[in-house]
């Protein structure tokens, strides 16, 4: 697995929300659900993005958005609609005095507006839930990042549209992996676009010291590994490896790969419930006190209160 792909493993959209919105202006949507992360693409007239920081961006057909969250923003026909629907956690859509507009505004199969062959169509995906081992990645991305048709494969778009309004068996889960190809080829696009300004790690791939380091850490993250053993891996010095990593990802070695561990962690503490053993193992601990005291360290929460928090359940 290359980098990129180990980073990019984290926002699977498993059960993800995927939504079919059709709108004849004035229309304006105030998304405050507090996503990690949303995708919009336009599959009919065009829309505005309206971020909390920054200046409006238009979208026209084929165009795609991807915001990360947990800041509000608004998706509108004109960047001054005031917002007249209310996206809230859970999806809950409400108007501005609260009234629900979840049944009333439903035009068919995943499908929703405020007219059945509106002016604008978009899809949108939201991503609840964040696995935390792309923590990393949803730290380099901007608030919003704009992609215009002609810069990505847009192909995605049409095909993802087309699929929205089929009901088939296995659909739910097909429009998953589809969703996570959309992403996927949304976000290396723009990290390929990005050259002097892509995160330290992206840019680590093609070093030819770094990046076997960093491929040999994500494939074997459970091994013993100190400074020497992955520099004897690598073919380099002590010194070559330390330097080298420092200056093209940002941190020494051993940060990044306690960093690495205790993510994979939160993603099996959150999806999964393997035992605190089991885990330990899986991400190279020694034993279930040692991770807990590393992951206590570090997030200020201990493994079990994270499990119980991450699904909602009351403090063991």
């Amino acid at each position: 697995m290359d980098i990129l792909s180990g980073l990019l493993d984290g926002p699977r959209a498993d059960g993800a929300f995927l939504l079919r919105s059709v709108f004849e202006p004035p229309w304006s949507l105030r998304i405050r659900d507090r996503a990690p992360l949303s995708v919009v693409v336009i599959a009919r007239g065009r829309a505005w993005v309206v971020p909390t920081e920054g200046d409006p961006v238009r979208l026209d057909r084929g165009d795609l958005v991807l915001v990360r969250g947990p800041a509000p923003y608004t998706v509108a026909d004109d960047p001054q609609t005031p917002p007249q629907v209310f996206v809230e956690p859970g999806q809950v859509c409400t108007d501005a005095s609260g009234r629900s507009l979840s049944a009333e505004m439903m035009l068919g199969l995943r499908t929703w507006g405020n007219a059945t062959d509106g002016a604008t169509t978009m899809v949108t995906g939201t991503y609840e839930r964040a696995s935390a081992v792309s923590e990393r990645l949803l730290r380099a991305l901007p608030e919003t990042v704009v992609l215009h048709g002609d810069a990505w494969s847009s192909d995605l778009v049409t095909l993802l549209c087309t699929e929205m309004q089929r009901d088939v068996p296995g659909q739910e889960v097909f429009l998953d992996r589809l969703l996570d190809l959309v992403v996927l080829s949304a976000v290396r696009t723009w990290l390929n676009d990005q050259e002097d300004a892509a995160p330290g790690w992206y840019r680590a791939a093609t070093d030819p010291v770094v990046g076997p380091a960093l491929q040999a850490l994500h494939l074997r993250v459970a091994d013993p590994w100190t400074v020497g053993t992955l520099a004897a891996e690598v073919q380099v010095s002590r010194a070559v490896l330390a330097r080298r990593f420092a200056s093209v990802v940002g941190e020494p070695p051993m940060a990044y790969l306690t960093s690495l561990r205790l993510a994979l962690a939160a993603d099996l503490l959150e999806r999964t419930d393997r035992t605190l053993t089991s885990i330990a193992h899986e991400v190279g601990y020694a034993s279930p006190f040692a991770l807990s005291a590393a992951f206590s360290r570090e997030r200020g929460v201990s493994p079990t209160a994270y499990r119980s928090r991450t699904r909602g359940l009351p403090p063991a």
